[in-house]
């Protein structure tokens, strides 16, 4: 079969298309026929090696982390799947390869295809929907009534999040340019802010979450626009000291983080004198089993075994 894979990190792109055996399957994984396979930022990060502090893959390496298939064998212990059934899957991270003919995968780590997704759309909805559903179930903790903005949530992620958390009863304010205002109003948002002729930190206060997708430089107004107790989620900034201590790294690698992490530390503790105490933490998100959610109509998200997502979760406090 043919596979799309690389042999070392590098910053440009080299995947070469290899032939290679088809996989065989364990008795708890099934074989998937692979239909569509999505591409996405990780991927990149993948091959220029930006996480191999996280997870170092062993070379050759086939990429991609998320697809929509058809299973053509299933393992002896697999229950709920047979052959000829539509899955799709965010591969778990230790062992992704989506850019191949066939895969052979964990069950626990596919599921259905929703019927109203095809294989193109199912294949682009796994790692970006399971990651909106934890930023806003899990490690925003958001309920009925509070307000959310997404600065920058005019692209994928904020499709994702979007009808999520208006589902969930939120009030949703994202921002981007203006030939994404209609798409993004459409899909449930309840304000949208043109960040080419608005800023957002003029024109909003008192927020109860923000989900960052802008990176480090856009924080400080972030925080600035939400009301004490409230929460900061980026989905850009890099792991820091903290991300390792909290994730059981050894010594080596929590000093290297802390390199990483130092303009953003120092931002933290110049905030936190301004503002009163704050409480930055780095977070992974680890899944034993999988489970089916269904929200409403809208989407079926696995949540995947072992899928790990560094966040960077920030609480401005009560000063």
């Amino acid at each position: 079969m043919k596979t799309a894979q690389i042999t070392r990190y590098s910053k440009q792109i080299h995947a070469e298309v290899i032939e290679t055996t088809k996989p065989e399957i364990q008795a708890n994984e099934v074989l998937v026929q692979v239909k569509e396979a999505a591409v996405n930022p990780l991927d990149l990060m993948n091959i220029d090696g930006s996480v191999k502090l996280i997870q170092n893959y062993r070379m050759p390496l086939v990429l991609g982390n998320e697809l929509s298939g058809v299973i053509e064998a299933v393992g002896s212990q697999v229950t709920g799947f047979e052959v000829g059934d539509a899955i799709y899957t965010r591969l778990p991270v230790p062992k992704i390869g989506a850019f191949a003919e066939y895969v052979a995968v964990s069950a626990d780590a596919i599921w259905h295809l929703p019927s109203n997704l095809n294989f193109k759309t199912g294949a682009a909805a796994a790692l970006t929907g399971l990651t909106a559903y934890q930023a806003l179930h899990e490690e925003l903790q958001m309920k009925a009534g509070q307000t959310l903005f997404i600065p920058g949530g005019s692209g994928s992620f904020g499709q994702m999040a979007i009808p999520l958390a208006k589902a969930m009863g939120l009030t949703v304010i994202v921002s981007g340019n203006a030939q994404a205002k209609s798409r993004t109003l459409a899909i449930g948002a309840d304000q949208y802010l043109d960040y080419r002729t608005e800023n957002y930190w003029d024109v909003l206060s008192k927020v109860d979450a923000v989900i960052d997708t802008l990176g480090t430089s856009a924080i400080a107004h972030e925080l600035a626009i939400i009301k004490p107790g409230g929460r900061l989620l980026s989905l850009k900034a890099g792991p820091n000291k903290q991300f390792a201590v909290n994730y059981g790294s050894p010594k080596w690698k929590q000093w290297l983080f802390g390199l990483a992490g130092a303009k953003l530390d120092r931002q933290h503790d110049k905030l936190a004198s301004l503002m009163g105490s704050c409480l930055f933490g780095l977070l992974v998100s680890n899944y034993e089993t999988l489970r089916p959610l269904l929200k409403q109509t809208i989407l079926c998200l696995p949540l995947i075994q072992r899928r790990f997502h560094w966040l960077m979760l920030m609480r401005r406090c009560a000063m």
